[in-house]
């Protein structure tokens, strides 16, 4: 990955973070006999222990200093409880050296939200909230320049009028033959890609990557839902003829067309910047028109810097001739070059069409998802456990309720059977429950999910209130999200630096952007999630011809070979050239392992698909290039 010393300090810096945070907190539980409790907190206080949590059958003590063998080893000790044991168990702990009053002793994990970025909580209708995909590209920490000459022209579904979260004395459009007027919608899809780009900063709804920058929309979408490369080669030079600097495309579709590829050659040639969708299927696929060279192709990733699973990742080899005269060539240019938030993107959409939940907790607003059922609850809490059954202490109030062991709907049900006025129902797992309450819902009492890290906070609430209502602000996901984002990225960056043509500002971006998943550049997210900042500060010390300087190019060497054995998958990793003592190997993105570097591993699993590895040098950028094998 192309780099600025900035760029690498300041990943060198979230990496010592990151490790930094994972320190060892001494905190250790022990699962005790109930009725003997009295005699292991009086034996663990002997010890030195502090207790931190007392639990049905169970006690988490803080043994500072200490390592869990050596707990063990103390609170088994018969030396360290004789006096509690009878003579008998004393005979026998000293022949097992165990304590007959604990059960097990482990460690007591730290458990952490999981969500490294989120959207401010709150009503969009009523206030303005900022997307968690605009503080992860940094460009928060970006000012907007409305003078510069910066307009993006986004080839969708159209603009609908109706939502007056945009600076629409600055918005222009055209339609496509068939498709209608450009300014109302052909689905929401257009006017929550519009809002990703450019929503205005104006104390409502939500904010842009690039607040009130001007746009051109083209509607290209059918009634159907979808259109020709014809369409999106007529599309360009309509946006090349309306001043445009950027296009954006949420779209794309199988098979290169020539006609098409020249349209957006053009217009890069004339200095503009083109981006495109990777696609959406979660395989390697190249799709069109993001496979072209001109174009940039935008990935996924989710609000904790992952890769957003379905985000589609095409080789960037391409090999050309037969038997002795095929060469094979890498060309970052037609597969994945970026990534931005993909996941649950917050935006616009046309007035009245999404689904707006409001809770807030002891007047505390949080964040959550809506279910069903239009209206408002405020009440007293109930908690109702995992609400299997009625409970008429619920009547009258809010209940709050777990996920797991039935379904949603039936436990909105038994709800509102036992009087309940509303509900919420909290995840079982880190993020947030995203969820309805099926086909046949025969609920009226409004309800919502809640993310699992609000739980102690909504279990401690005295009261609360739900609201369930239409909105002109809704999620979505996709590398469609993902890609408005990085445009309206780059019209925020080149509205500082307006010097720049927009391969100039593609290659900063790629630059500067945060690495993720396997060290270096990977087929997953490129160079990275887009930095706003990084790429602006970056522009602002080098000019817009400063060299990006790469760090030294990577010596290691892979091969991989797939075979099948006794029922399972096998792949054999070998490598050449690295230089620690132990190395990372990657699979399709993600850590593999870290093992000894002695130029052999085998991998072993029962899944099919495309499996891409990688080894790079332990905690380095230093890695190989990408080798592939298929099952």
């Amino acid at each position: 990955m192309k780099v600025s010393k900035f760029a690498t300090s300041m990943l060198a810096l979230a990496v010592t973070a990151a490790f930094s945070t994972q320190a060892a907190d001494d905190r250790y539980i022990v699962k005790v006999e109930e009725s003997k409790r009295g005699n292991v907190k009086a034996l663990a206080k002997q010890l030195g222990a502090e207790i931190k949590v007392e639990g049905k059958a169970f006690i988490a003590f803080k043994f500072s200093g200490k390592s869990l063998e050596e707990v063990k080893s103390l609170m088994n000790d018969p030396r360290n409880f004789a006096n509690s044991l009878t003579e008998e168990e004393l005979v026998l702990s000293k022949a097992r050296m165990n304590n007959p009053h604990i059960n097990m002793i482990e460690e007591d994990h730290r458990r952490m939200p999981l969500s490294q970025f989120s959207d401010d909580a709150g009503n969009p209708m009523n206030e303005q909230l900022t997307p968690y995909s605009v503080y992860q590209s940094q460009a928060d920490q970006v000012s907007f320049n409305a003078n510069a000459g910066m307009k993006v022209c986004v080839i969708d579904s159209g603009l609908d009028r109706s939502n007056q979260d945009f600076a629409w004395n600055n918005i222009t459009g055209d339609n496509d033959s068939g498709t209608g007027n450009w300014d109302e919608n052909g689905g929401p899809h257009g006017t929550h890609v519009a809002g990703t780009i450019g929503a205005a900063d104006n104390n409502i709804g939500v904010v842009g990557m690039a607040p009130g920058v001007d746009m051109h929309i083209v509607k290209v979408f059918n009634a159907d839902g979808w259109g020709y490369s014809s369409d999106l080669a007529y599309a360009a030079d309509k946006c090349a003829q309306a001043g445009a600097n950027i296009i954006s495309m949420s779209l794309g579709g199988g098979g290169a067309n020539s006609t098409e590829e020249n349209a957006f050659k053009a217009f890069t040639a004339d200095g503009g910047l083109v981006l495109a969708a990777a696609g959406n299927d979660g395989n390697d696929v190249r799709s069109y028109p993001a496979g072209y060279s001109s174009v940039m192709m935008v990935g996924g990733n989710d609000a904790d810097n992952n890769r957003y699973t379905e985000s589609q990742y095409p080789s960037c080899t391409v090999t050309t001739g037969r038997g002795k005269r095929q060469t094979t060539v890498t060309d970052e240019t037609i597969c994945v070059e970026i990534t931005a938030g993909g996941v649950d993107v917050l935006s616009t959409y046309p007035a009245g069409m999404a689904t707006n939940s409001i809770v807030s907790v002891d007047g505390q607003a949080i964040a959550s998802s809506s279910m069903e059922n239009a209206g408002n609850a405020s009440g007293n809490t109930f908690y109702m456990g995992t609400a299997e059954a009625t409970d008429s202490g619920a009547n009258g109030n809010v209940c709050v309720i777990d996920r797991g062991v039935i379904s949603f709907h039936d436990k909105v049900q038994n709800c509102e059977n036992s009087g309940g006025i509303g509900a919420i129902i909290i995840n079982n797992e880190a993020g947030m429950l995203y969820a309805t309450l099926g086909d046949t819902n025969a609920t009226s009492i409004p309800a919502a999910g809640a993310a699992f890290e609000d739980r102690a906070a909504i279990l401690a609430a005295a009261s609360a209130d739900v609201s369930i209502g239409t909105s002109d602000y809704g999620l979505m996901t996709g590398t469609s999200m993902a890609t408005p984002a990085v445009a309206g990225i780059a019209a925020l960056v080149w509205s500082n630096h307006n010097g720049c043509t927009g391969t100039e500002i593609r290659d900063v971006l790629k630059a500067t952007a945060m690495d993720s998943g396997a060290a270096g550049h990977d087929v997953y997210f490129g160079h990275g999630i887009a930095q706003a900042k990084a790429a602006n500060d970056y522009l602002a010390a080098n000019g817009c011809d400063g060299d990006v300087t790469p760090p030294p190019a990577g010596d290691i060497t892979v091969d991989a070979n797939g075979y099948r054995s006794k029922g399972k998958n096998k792949v054999d990793v070998s490598w050449n050239g690295a230089s620690t003592s132990s190395v990372d190997i990657y699979r399709n993105g993600s850590l593999r392992t870290t093992t000894a570097n002695d130029g052999a591993y085998t991998d072993s699993f029962k899944t099919y698909g495309s499996y891409t590895y990688q080894v790079c040098d332990q905690g380095t950028s230093n890695c190989s290039s990408d080798v592939t094998v298929n099952f």
